[in-house]
């Protein structure tokens, strides 16, 4: 079993909901950003890294993510009939996946500054580590609302609470996926087991990053990318 990751799962079959008529003929993954659908922005991150597997997850209106894929490496997940949640997609991948840890990332967010799965891969300890988180400080984290999803000590040990922005990025191992019964459940559910055991860890963006899962986010998210500095 390898210990650096080196295949990636995209989230891409939510229903994208909070977008309203944006999605009433298209994925949220189709919406475009900056001249170009968010899967894209998510696809140049990930393929400059040079994963050896890229898996893409389908459920809701998959005819247009599975036309803008084509040539592109993605192996696709489709979940019929029902959507799997995160955890049940993921484990519904594995075998497109290959064992060991792997990258889980969200669609529906940009990002400004260094490569995030660089950042990850650099911090990752397979020792130590059951899953790396990566968070963004509030006043970096664009389009966002509420007072955050993890408080990140000096060893970088991740427990719940008000602090920092879950990005939607991760590297998480997938053995415990194994002991979830149910066909479809969040990965909340991974983490609250590795958090009993002191093996969940997180570490924040230096950079900028935007949620797009609004129709605001897409102005919010252009204007970042716009002026990186401001």
């Amino acid at each position: 079993m390898r210990d650096r990751p080196d295949s990636v799962m995209l989230f891409a079959a939510g229903f994208g909901t909070r977008m309203g008529a944006l999605t009433a003929d298209q994925p949220k993954p189709m919406i475009r950003v900056a001249g170009k659908p968010l899967i894209d922005h998510a696809l140049d991150l990930v393929t400059a890294f040079g994963p050896k597997h890229i898996v893409a997850n389908l459920h809701y209106k998959p005819e247009a993510l599975i036309h803008h894929l084509q040539g592109t490496g993605v192996t696709l997940s489709t979940e019929q009939p029902d959507i799997l949640e995160t955890g049940g997609g993921l484990r519904a991948a594995l075998p497109f996946l290959g064992q060991g840890p792997v990258f889980t990332m969200n669609t529906d967010a940009v990002w400004q500054g260094p490569n995030p799965l660089d950042l990850l891969a650099d911090l990752w300890d397979a020792r130590q580590m059951d899953a790396l988180l990566l968070c963004i400080p509030r006043n970096q984290a664009l389009g966002h609302s509420g007072t955050g999803d993890f408080v990140i000590d000096v060893n970088n040990l991740a427990r719940r609470g008000p602090g920092a922005v879950y990005s939607g990025l991760q590297i998480i191992k997938t053995d415990l996926l194994r002991d979830i019964p149910q066909p479809a459940f969040s990965l909340n559910l991974l983490w609250d087991m590795m958090l009993k055991h002191d093996r969940l860890y997180a570490t924040n963006y230096p950079g900028k990053w935007c949620d797009v899962g609004s129709p605001q986010g897409i102005t919010l998210a252009e204007d970042m990318l716009e002026y990186p500095d401001v």
